[in-house]
């Protein structure tokens, strides 16, 4: 397929290069493309590097990897019409970057409803599916771990989430779905249970697994 990532942060880099190897054609979309050309010459190359608008045109499925505040605006610019129909794998958390985390704990900040219910109101043509929100980017792709961790994923749109499934598991994860975007309330604070040994024990090695 043709993948746009929306993002350029290790998040962004990290999936785009584990689609890359997966023999996927990668553009991933930047405000400023020039900061990235000591990647693109390094890890990044083979990945194409244009502004948000242009990989949100070209792609067939979209992951949106910016921090949580500027979501919507990033989106709003691309605009609806390039958003219509396709699949945005939603890998963002509503994270408070003006609130220090308190022993170890982030504070959101949405209030009620998820940053993707917001995201899929906001665009209801897109297909939103949240996904890789609660695991560091060192793990996102092919993790080591002692088991096959569980990715959580939730979305309106079933095709989407068949589309998303099929990525978990090329990138080495098994896919529980939680259901339909409500189920998004409950699988971004896992962010912030992620988080917290990394906060204070300086851990990132993890990922959530769900037992049967």
């Amino acid at each position: 397929m043709k993948i746009g990532i929306l993002g350029s942060g290790v998040v962004g880099q990290t999936l785009a290069k584990g689609f890359l190897s997966q023999g996927h054609e990668v553009q991933l979309g930047t405000s400023n493309p020039s900061k990235l050309s000591e990647w693109l010459n390094g890890d990044g190359k083979g990945i194409e590097v244009l502004g948000f608008g242009e990989v949100s045109a070209n792609a067939e499925l979209l992951v949106l990897a910016v921090k949580g505040h500027a979501a919507k605006t990033v989106l709003e610019n691309v605009g609806a019409e390039a958003l219509k129909g396709k699949t945005i794998i939603d890998a963002t958390n509503p994270i408070d970057d003006s609130v220090a985390p308190e022993n170890g704990v982030l504070t959101f900040f949405t209030k009620g409803k998820s940053l993707m219910e917001e995201l899929q109101e906001a665009f209801p043509q897109a297909h939103f599916v949240k996904a890789y929100n609660s695991v560091g980017a060192g793990l996102m792709v092919n993790p080591q771990l002692g088991s096959k961790p569980t990715m959580f994923i939730a979305g309106n749109n079933t095709e989407a989430k068949i589309q998303v499934t099929a990525i978990n598991e090329a990138f080495g994860w098994e896919t529980e779905d939680m259901g339909v975007a409500t189920a998004a309330r409950a699988i971004e604070p896992l962010c912030i249970l992620w988080c917290i040994p990394g906060f204070l024990k300086n851990d990132c090695a993890h990922a959530f697994k769900l037992l049967k």
